[in-house]
């Protein structure tokens, strides 16, 4: 991503198994002009605010990835 950044020219959104951390250092580094968070947002639909907390992430059930229905999609906890 940094390379196609580099050559590209305009902004740059990454993806693919950030965590906090990383986004942030990618971000101040200027590999990126945005992170895009997938998987962490089917299972944390709250995601910004736990981001914001530090708190902790409910882990994908990727098993339920395209099935039918709403469980796996739906149903995770949100924070109290």
């Amino acid at each position: 991503t940094p390379l196609l950044k580099e050559h590209f020219g305009g902004p740059v959104i990454a993806n693919e198994k950030f965590t906090k951390a990383l986004a942030n250092q990618w971000l101040a580094d200027g590999k990126a002009d945005a992170i895009a968070f997938g998987v962490p947002f089917i299972a944390n639909p709250d995601l910004p605010k736990r981001l914001e907390l530090d708190a902790e992430l409910n882990p994908p059930r990727s098993n339920l990835f395209y099935a039918q229905g709403a469980e796996g999609y739906t149903d995770y906890p949100t924070l109290t």
